[in-house]
């Protein structure tokens, strides 16, 4: 058994002073407030968190950062540097590379990642010897890494969508394809969860997955992950083609749900904000993509008036920041409605901390029974002194991030990752790529 003792910690039930945490095998045995430490018990710095969740990545996209924000464009147009950095990627490489992004988020107290994932196969759509390989690497990535990963394996089977229907894929989307949903699903079931591993299932988008095939997707169990009007393209396509919204093609298609979540869901109407609340879908939001893209602004407010839960991710990783998903969420809300303070402290740590959105319902909070994860933020930097513990949140940065414990276990200490210098990991990943070009 081990014991932690922290001057301030975020608990279910607020701020609290003193607390002394014993942990035995990986989860809280005992959370002791207004304690008198052990001399054996571990001081933990600054304000502790419970560990945050990522809800939604694309490993590969953070070889993107620093190298897309020339010569103007849209998503479309960065679209086609994502899609060049794919067909360079191969299980060694994406190992690599996957090791080095999820040691980054590790060091910004990320204690749980969703992987959207649906660069599957080799060059044209050849599959590896393990039609898995590509999984298998970001398994390997995240425990080497020392997070958690919820691999949502993505249903990818459509090159785009417009009027006259679904178009094929192209020469690099034969990367993401089974070529049908049986086909997906028989690679699907042939991952297996271990620790600290969990397989999840996704649609790509109503785009990627023809509507006789996002049923067949939402009925295998645990979570499944969907990209939902990311672009107002995407909702035109639908609506000439579908005569419907995307969320509607959704609902009817059984795909929403507790269990769902929908990501983007920037560019909604009112009824598809209705049918998301009323059955209990996760909207994940992904602020600082959303910008960096120039995709819009979501309707985060009335989604979760409506009864949708929130859940934020960095998605393409143009910034690997909580803390800054965090203020963009509410910074959006304050832009579009003119009135600050359209979430609460608690309501966003709800948000950063939503590991039930990925199959972790035992994760996210420092409490007895729970999943031992622990963010431990410096609050005695120039960012943070001054400020109050339970809106630290919303001043801090990754970079105040001092210690992590994911399962019990010490991941960064000092600011510094078991793996060493994550920098190095990351450029040594990163500048091969494009040296290949």
């Amino acid at each position: 058994m081990t014991a932690l003792f922290a001057r301030t910690a975020l608990l279910p039930s607020g701020v609290a002073r003193d607390v002394l945490l014993t942990v035995e095998d990986g989860r809280f045995a005992s959370v002791e407030v207004g304690a008198v430490p052990p001399a054996a018990a571990q001081r933990l710095p600054g304000v502790v968190l419970p560990g945050l969740a990522n809800a939604h990545s694309h490993a590969f996209h953070r070889a993107l950062r620093g190298r897309t924000h020339d010569g103007g464009g849209t998503f479309w147009t960065w679209r086609e540097a994502m899609y060049a950095v794919a067909a360079r990627l191969d299980p060694d490489s994406y190992l690599t590379l996957a090791r080095a992004v999820y040691a980054e988020m590790a060091l910004a107290g990320i204690t749980t990642v969703g992987e959207f994932h649906y660069l599957h196969h080799g060059s044209g759509g050849v599959p590896y010897a393990d039609p898995n390989a590509m999984a298998e690497a970001l398994r390997q990535a995240a425990s080497e890494a020392g997070v958690r990963l919820t691999l949502l394996d993505t249903c990818y089977l459509a090159g785009g969508l417009d009027a006259s229907g679904h178009r094929p894929l192209d020469e690099v989307q034969q990367r993401f394809g089974d070529g049908s949903v049986d086909a997906w699903r028989a690679r699907v079931d042939a991952l297996r969860p271990s620790d600290g591993f969990r397989v999840g299932s996704a649609i790509h988008s109503v785009r990627a997955v023809p509507q006789p095939a996002l049923s067949r997707v939402a009925e295998i169990d645990g979570p499944l992950h969907v990209h939902l009007s990311e672009q107002p393209a995407e909702n035109e396509a639908a609506l000439a083609h579908y005569g419907c919204t995307p969320t509607r093609l959704l609902a009817d298609t059984g795909a929403l749900g507790p269990r769902t979540t929908a990501v983007h869901a920037t560019h909604l109407t009112g009824a598809d904000i209705g049918l998301l609340g009323d059955s209990g879908t996760t909207v994940c939001l992904c602020p600082t993509t959303e910008r960096d893209l120039a995709d819009g602004i979501g309707p985060a407010r009335l989604l979760a008036g409506a009864g949708a839960p929130l859940s934020l991710g960095s998605d393409q990783h143009a910034v690997i920041d909580l803390f800054e998903e965090v203020r963009g969420l509410e910074g959006g809300e304050r832009v579009t409605s003119l009135q600050r303070g359209r979430f609460s402290p608690r309501a966003l740590l709800a948000a950063a901390t939503a590991h039930g959105s990925l199959g972790w319902p035992d994760a996210g909070a420092i409490a007895v029974g729970r999943r031992a994860d622990l963010v431990c933020v410096r609050d005695d930097s120039p960012r943070t002194a001054g400020s109050r513990a339970d809106q630290l949140l919303l001043v801090a940065t990754a970079a105040d991030v001092d210690t992590v414990y994911v399962d019990g276990l010490p991941v960064v200490c000092g600011g510094v990752h078991r793996l060493g210098d994550v920098g190095v990991l990351l450029r040594d990943a990163i500048v091969p790529l494009w040296e290949a070009s």
